[in-house]
C-alpha cells in the first residue's frame, strides 16, 4: 500500500514573494497543488528537482497581467501530498499525474514553459499530446535517452541523493544559483520538507534520469524528441550561462525544433541551473515579448515592442 504525507499548510504561510491562494485536485487519492494566477492565454510553469512552484513566483507577477498562469507542484514537492517511499515515485507517475492535471483542468493552446525534471515530464507529454500546446518555452532541461554514460559528477550526485542520510535542499538551491539567495528564500524552498521523510520525492529524481536505453521514460521522451523534429509552433530556447548541468543541450533544441531557428538566440546571464531564482523578471519579459511575436506572426504583422510589463 503506498503511504502518503501533506506538509503541514502552517508551513507555507508568509513565505516572501509567494502571497498566491492554494488550489487543488485529487489526482489517484492524492491532493495536487497548483498555482492559478491571472487571466487570458495559459501558460503552465513545470519545476525540477528539488524546486516547487515557488521557483516561479518572480516571474508570475509579471505575466499575470497579461496571462493566466498556472505554477503546478508535482506529487513530492510543495503543497502536494507526498509518497514516503522513493520506491513510490516513477517516471510514469509523474507523466500520468500531469496528463490527468490538464485534462481535468481543460487546459488548452497552452505555452508550456518547462525546466529541469519540468522538461523531461512536460516535452514527454507535449510528445503524446501536441495538440494542446500553442507554444513551448525550453530551459535548462534535456530529454535523455540513455545511450550516453553519464559524468561522475552525476553519478556521485545521483547516490548522494539517494543515500546520503540528509539531503540538504538549501545547499542544492545555493549550488544552483549564480548569487546565493537571501535566507528567507532559501527557507522557502524548504518549506514543503519539515523533516527527511517528506524528501523521498526530491531524493528519487536523479535516480530516474534514464542512463539505459532500456529505462522507464526513454520510450516518451524519443517519442516528445520526434515531435520537437517537426515542430512548427512557436518555440524559445532559453538556457543560462552558468549552469554545469544541462551545458551544452541546448544545442540539441536549438538544431533540430524548426521554429527554434526562428528565434533570437537567448543566453541568460549571471544565472545558474535555477535561472528562474537567478533572473526571474528578465525571463518573464522574455517568455511576453515571444509571446507577442508569435501573435504577431498569426494575424501576419510585424513584432513591435509589447506593452510594459
Amino acid at each position: 500500500m503506498i503511504e502518503m504525507m501533506r506538509t503541514p499548510d502552517e508551513r507555507f504561510y508568509g513565505l516572501p514573494g509567494y502571497p498566491y491562494d492554494p488550489h487543488y485536485m485529487e489526482i489517484n487519492g492524492g491532493r495536487f497543488h497548483y498555482l492559478d494566477e491571472g487571466e487570458g492565454e495559459v501558460i503552465l510553469c513545470l519545476h525540477g528537482e528539488p524546486t516547487w512552484s515557488y521557483l516561479y513566483r518572480k516571474m508570475i507577477p509579471i505575466l499575470k497581467k497579461n496571462y493566466r498562469v498556472i505554477a503546478p507542484d508535482f506529487f513530492g514537492f510543495g503543497r502536494s501530498d507526498k509518497f514516503t517511499r522513493i520506491k513510490d515515485y516513477s517516471f510514469f507517475m509523474h507523466y500520468r499525474t500531469l496528463i490527468k492535471f490538464i485534462e481535468r483542468a481543460e487546459l488548452k493552446d497552452i505555452t508550456l514553459v518547462v525546466h529541469d525534471w519540468g522538461g523531461l515530464i512536460g516535452l514527454s507529454v507535449l510528445g503524446k499530446h501536441p495538440e494542446l500546446f500553442k507554444r513551448v518555452v525550453i530551459m535548462n532541461t534535456s530529454l535523455p535517452l540513455g545511450h550516453r554514460s553519464m559524468p561522475i559528477s552525476f553519478k556521485l550526485w545521483r547516490a548522494f541523493s539517494r543515500f546520503w542520510p540528509s539531503f540538504p535542499v538549501k545547499n542544492v538551491i545555493k549550488w544552483g544559483t549564480y548569487k546565493t539567495p537571501q535566507l528567507q528564500a532559501l527557507a522557502g524552498y524548504e518549506a514543503p520538507y519539515p523533516d527527511e521523510k517528506y524528501k523521498a520525492g526530491a531524493r528519487a529524481w536523479p535516480s530516474l534520469v534514464p542512463t539505459n536505453p532500456k529505462d522507464d521514460g526513454v520510450r516518451q521522451m524519443k517519442r516528445a524528441r520526434e515531435v520537437l523534429k517537426s515542430w512548427t509552433k512557436p518555440a524559445l530556447v532559453m538556457f543560462s550561462e552558468n549552469d554545469p548541468i544541462t551545458k551544452g543541450a541546448d544545442r540539441w533544441f536549438k538544431e533540430n525544433i524548426p521554429s527554434a531557428k526562428n528565434e533570437p538566440e537567448v543566453i541568460i546571464e549571471r544565472a545558474g541551473h535555477f535561472l528562474q531564482e537567478d533572473q526571474g523578471p528578465k525571463i518573464a519579459e522574455h517568455i511576453h515579448d515571444f509571446i507577442l511575436r508569435s501573435l504577431a506572426q498569426e494575424h501576419g504583422e510585424s513584432a513591435e515592442p509589447g506593452p510594459e510589463l
